[in-house]
């Protein structure tokens, strides 16, 4: 019998500096009805004193002290991100703040017997983070625990279809034999991951050719909307194929069994349409029943069953629309379309809008966190299940995560029996204050200069102190970051 690991906890930090969406639409002109409907109603931005290690920082001492974790029994501490400004070190700088704040709050500090590894891929980092962190208990042979940060900063250009779609924050998870929350069915993952070329990339000579260098180094992506959803819907469905064929499953019945799930949430509806194009698609590969059910929709929506189901046995190559030049072609137009008519239907709401129901509201408070998105979903959802007193001891759950380039992962979960107890701590909701609803003007300074007047400065957990400046042979510490722990 194979032992069982899992997600035992979660801790949230999120900067305090918030705009609110409807402001911006005031700002720029852009529509509140369909920015709340699609998008959600505000996002987080770093500070001037902070970074994505300080965040990361922030979340694990978060997880540590309301999980009661003792730091020496740490045996792996992961990050997961795509917004690292250094490319040598990454959790070790994680470790090395958590080492100094728990010493300043009288605690050990974590084992010396500690891996510290940084995973990177766009918006997937935390997720493989994770794996990793399962796969290190799973073969580990002493008693110790893993601990999985996922941390990011998603920053667009003002004036791009990406702007509303930004956010900072971190998530961290505790990893456990027998765990307490989330019993990951590690064996069953599904994994793909197809070359894009240029759905959303972080290129370092953009910012040469750009000339736009900086002492407020901003990772902005270079990245097509429309293709970039192509390779959204294209590589979940994968993935989730994938999963289901390892768990021998037929894909209707299981999502029908689920009782909840989570997806990457790069804004509020584009997972929505994720599992309502895989809901569907799983009937046309359902048997007998699934393809009469689907028959229904696609003849409610005026559109041919047999041409829906051909294209769903498709495989279509997403690199072509690049070579071809045509990234913004449908690859799937028949089934696009019947998501459509299918979301304005009852069933849609039985089917889909309800399984993703829970932690959905508070979700659209924080923003597209990237690589932290999914975790945040899963410690939104979890904290909500639990205030609502909803019954999930030993029901299944799905995660899927996803990261342009592209990859994703379909993860099948079983909710712990001791679930409730845990959830009770993460404080996802007490994680949103406190906060400070930014003008016009401190949101512009921020964006574009990483400072701006009037900011309420952080007094509490890890922030910069300072950046060194030195390049004389005594000490050379161009660029590195030195942090305070502010208790």
């Amino acid at each position: 019998m194979r032992e069982r690991v899992g997600i035992s906890g979660f801790g949230v930090y999120l900067p305090p500096y918030r705009v609110d969406l409807e402001d911006w639409c005031e700002w720029t002109g852009a529509h509140w009805d369909k920015t709340n409907a699609v998008i959600g109603r505000s996002f987080r931005m770093r500070g001037p004193e902070q970074s994505v290690y300080t965040m990361a920082a922030n979340a694990v001492m978060r997880l540590i002290e309301q999980y009661d974790i003792d730091p020496r029994d740490v045996g792996f501490l992961g990050l997961g991100t795509e917004s690292s400004t250094d490319n040598s070190a990454g959790a070790i700088i994680v470790k090395g703040m958590l080492d100094d704040g728990l010493r300043a709050k009288g605690l050990p500090a974590l084992s010396r017997r500690c891996e510290v590894p940084e995973i990177k891929h766009a918006c997937l980092g935390g997720i493989y983070a994770l794996k990793q962190g399962l796969r290190y208990l799973a073969l580990e042979t002493e008693p110790r625990c893993a601990i999985v940060v996922s941390a990011d900063i998603a920053e667009y250009a003002r004036g791009s279809t990406g702007e509303p779609t930004q956010g900072a924050g971190a998530i961290a998870m505790l990893l456990e034999r027998d765990p307490k929350l989330l019993d990951v069915e590690l064996g069953h993952i599904g994994s793909v991951s197809a070359y894009r070329a240029v759905d959303f990339r972080k290129p370092v000579m953009r910012n040469l050719i750009r000339g736009k260098l900086n002492c407020h180094f901003q990772d902005l992506p270079v990245f097509n909307g429309k293709y970039s959803t192509t390779c959204y819907l294209d590589e979940t469905l994968h993935a989730l194929e994938a999963m289901l064929q390892r768990m021998d499953k037929q894909p209707a019945d299981y999502y029908d069994e689920l009782a909840a799930v989570f997806m990457h949430r790069p804004y509020h509806r584009m997972p929505l349409t994720s599992f309502a194009l895989s809901y569907l698609f799983g009937l046309a590969k359902n048997g007998t029943s699934g393809r009469k059910a689907l028959e229904v929709y696609a003849r409610a929506a005026n559109l041919e069953p047999e041409a829906v189901v051909r294209e769903m046995h498709s495989s279509p190559e997403i690199l072509e629309l690049v070579r071809n030049g045509d990234i913004d072609a449908d690859v799937y137009p028949l089934s696009i379309e019947l998501v459509k008519h299918f979301r304005t239907s009852e069933s849609f709401n039985a089917l889909v809008e309800q399984k993703m129901s829970l932690g959905a509201e508070p979700m659209k408070d924080i923003g597209n966190v990237y690589c932290a998105a999914l975790p945040a979903w899963l410690a939104a959802g979890l904290e909500e299940a639990a205030d609502s007193g909803l019954e999930l001891a030993d029901k299944p759950m799905l995660a899927v995560g996803y990261g342009s380039g592209d990859a994703a992962e379909a993860i099948p979960m079983r909710v712990a029996r001791s679930w409730r107890e845990a959830a009770s701590r993460i404080g996802f909701a007490a994680a949103l204050d406190p906060q400070q609803t930014l003008t016009r003007e401190q949101y512009e300074q921020l964006h574009d200069n990483g400072q701006a007047s009037g900011l309420v400065a952080p007094d509490t957990g890890f922030v910069i102190e300072s950046v060194g400046s030195s390049a004389q042979p005594g000490i050379n510490d161009e660029g590195i970051e030195y942090y305070r722990y502010l208790s």
